[in-house]
């Protein structure tokens, strides 16, 4: 029914596994990604550990409305009296089956995994589509010297990615077009189809109960699911051959995501090569960059989180999601990574749609911090979303060179930002009389030090924030060069604001005694002196405020304690309000998140402040490259693989948490990586 050729592809990545524990191999995640905010995601040991884990985790309403749907596939081949399986469960004391390891991992267009057992030559692989919510599972059976019987037991959950599964669920399954479909049985349920050509299925429905996610279990987080099975596929072989297993979702009413129902084989090919020809595309661009095989590795990587969302009236635009496997698209996110991912890899038609998709949905003179998932609705809960937003449009003009659409398009929205926040807006936003710009209170978080955990805000940064306010310099700045050549009274004004801005930032942050950045001003004048990483953002921004013996005074302080292999700290080790390890409940991470946490993002801007105050000389660069190393290790050998994680702890071993892929950290290296390497 359903045709895939075999075909060559130069791995993105590969990393060999012969040798390497089943441990290991459990904290060695991979992820695929489709343009519709979809992914697929496990472990190399082929185990679960997190309930963001699935084999298909579709978006129904792209990029939100995301469904786990298909969770993992249980394969087992029985040559003799041997028993040889593929993939495991975890329950609370065992894995169930046992699973082999593979000798190999490969990453291109899918994933792929090889084995090698006695007699038996075995690639398995996994492919997602890029425009629709469907998948294969492919296993070539290479060199057979027997006959062997070969068995696959989908297991399904069916149920919003965020929540788990239990018995209680009403699931069923019905023979359709020689395959199954599936529904939950409630009003409205998505449909999940299964078919597996040239195998018989023989009905056997079962429920598996208290499946164990251990990385939920670090999380503080529920950790058990009951995952439910409608039978196995099986079939003997006796020869080379290629089994296809076929899932796709598709969700009630939704019409623009086409089923595997309604395929053919080949309009399926045709989407495999549409895959390879985009993959040869970002391989393309990032030659045309200049870059390397690294360079390659991180334009790959960047692809992940470039999405498709609908606007108001159903018109497809590009957005960037901020991380996997939970995160959607975030206004703060997506602009402090659009340069790194988009237009540092010469993709301009995307940063320009992103741009926009944002601009459309200002509202008094703020951009969105985020889509709710479920409702859609714009939120606004962010003072430096609407600045960062307004660094990527220039920065996008400054690459792209397209005044027409910086012109018409987005200048409106960035003068109605600035008028605005100098006039007042939302959660008490506004430009003081000495021309910094200060905002919420105690009961809000409006920078992107955002935890807060039942009413409790651990970094209570409302008033006046120094990377708010280096921005908003920026802002000032960008407005007032832009206008030197069109209009004389604007630039005048931008200039005139600017620099009241600049002299009151450095009487009001500038901190003698200590050699930095005071972090934030307080409402009723308290000074928090707190050393933190937000102040790198003062010297790597194009204009700063600083003088020249501030500037580098902050970056060698930053430097010396803030630093880490994987980025800086976002609170000193000395304070005594630091949290080294991110672990534990969700209140006990959120105490944490901003405390002493390693966020990787932070190389990027402070990469470009290093350069910056060394004049780019070739001596800062070499150090600087040493800088980013680690990161880039990282991507091939803990985590995610061909990934950057979220943050890291503050203490050393510095083990990667949160998010196993996150846009802004792939950006700010790309971004850093650029700065060293031209």
């Amino acid at each position: 029914m359903y045709t895939l050729q075999r075909h060559s592809n130069t791995e993105a990545t590969c990393i060999p596994t012969g040798g390497t524990s089943f441990e290991e191999l459990l904290n060695k995640e991979w992820l695929l990604t489709n343009k519709r905010g979809s992914y697929a995601s496990s472990t190399i040991a082929g185990c679960n550990t997190r309930r963001y884990h699935g084999l298909l985790i579709g978006a129904l309403s792209p990029p939100a409305g995301r469904v786990a749907a298909l969770s993992n596939c249980l394969e087992t081949i029985r040559s003799g009296d041997r028993e040889i399986n593929l993939s495991s469960l975890e329950f609370d004391v065992k894995f169930v089956p046992e699973s082999c390891q593979p000798v190999r991992f490969r990453q291109d267009i899918g994933v792929h995994f090889d084995y090698k057992f006695e007699g038996i030559g075995l690639t398995k692989s996994l492919y997602l589509l890029r425009d629709f919510d469907t998948g294969a599972l492919v296993y070539d059976f290479l060199g057979l010297s027997s006959g062997i019987e070969f068995e696959l037991r989908p297991f399904i959950n069916l149920r919003d990615y965020h929540s788990l599964q239990k018995s209680s669920a009403s699931i069923f399954s019905e023979s359709f077009r020689g395959g199954l479909l599936i529904r939950n049985d409630v009003p409205q349920a998505c449909e999940l189809f299964l078919s597996c050509p040239g195998m018989s299925f023989n009905a056997d429905e079962q429920w598996w109960y208290n499946v164990l996610y251990r990385k939920e279990r670090e999380r503080g987080q529920d950790f058990t699911e009951d995952l439910w099975t409608p039978g196995v596929f099986k079939n003997f072989i006796d020869s080379p051959r290629r089994i296809v297993f076929w899932f796709s979702l598709k969700g009630a009413g939704e019409k623009n995501n086409k089923s595997l129902l309604y395929f053919t084989g080949a309009e399926l090919e045709s989407e495999f090569t549409g895959m390879r020809k985009h993959q040869e595309d970002i391989k393309g661009r990032s030659k045309i960059c200049g870059g390397d095989d690294v360079f390659e590795k991180l334009c790959l990587a960047a692809d992940k989180f470039v999405v498709k969302r609908s606007d108001a009236d159903g018109r497809e635009q590009w957005t960037i999601l901020a991380g996997f496997p939970w995160f959607c698209d975030w206004g703060r996110d997506a602009f402090i990574s659009l340069p790194g991912l988009l237009l540092s890899t010469s993709r301009f038609e995307e940063a320009k749609s992103v741009l926009l998709t944002f601009a459309q949905a200002e509202d008094g003179g703020m951009i969105a911090n985020y889509f709710d998932e479920q409702s859609n609705r714009a939120e606004f809960n962010s003072i430096d979303a609407s600045l960062w937003f307004i660094h990527s449009a220039f920065q996008y003009l400054k690459s792209s060179g397209d005044d027409e659409t910086f012109g018409e398009h987005l200048l409106g929205v960035i003068c109605r930002i600035v008028d605005c926040y100098s006039q007042g807006t939302r959660y008490g936003i506004r430009c003081d009389e000495d021309g910094l710009v200060r905002g919420g209170d105690e009961n809000t978080q409006l920078t992107w030090m955002d935890a807060r955990f039942e009413g409790v805000s651990f970094t209570p940064r409302y008033g006046k924030a120094v990377e708010v306010n280096a921005l908003w310099y920026n802002c000032l700045c960008y407005l007032a060069k832009y206008y030197e050549k069109k209009n004389a009274q604007l630039a005048g004004r931008y200039r005139v604001m600017a620099e009241k801005c600049e002299e009151s930032f450095k009487n009001l942050f500038w901190n003698q005694v200590t050699g930095y950045l005071n972090d934030c001003i307080l409402p009723d004048g308290r000074i928090d002196s707190s050393l933190r990483a937000n102040q790198i953002f003062a010297v790597s921004l194009p204009f700063s405020p600083l003088e020249e013996y501030q500037a580098k005074s902050v970056v060698d302080v930053v430097e010396s304690r803030l630093l880490t292999p994987y980025g800086l700290r976002s609170l000193d080790t000395l304070d005594s309000r630091y949290k080294g390890i991110y672990s534990g409940s969700a209140r006990q991470r959120d105490e944490a998140y901003h405390q002493g946490t390693v966020w990787p993002y932070l190389i990027g801007p402070f990469v470009e402040a290093y350069l910056k105050v060394n004049g780019f000389e070739p001596s800062s660069k070499k150090k600087a490259a040493k800088f980013i190393e680690p990161l880039l290790e990282h991507m091939n050998t803990n985590g995610c693989i061909g990934q950057i994680s979220e943050i890291f702890d503050g203490d050393e071993p510095h083990k990667p948490r949160g998010c196993f892929a996150q846009a802004w950290s792939v950006a700010e290296v790309i971004r850093a990586y650029l700065l060293i390497n031209s």
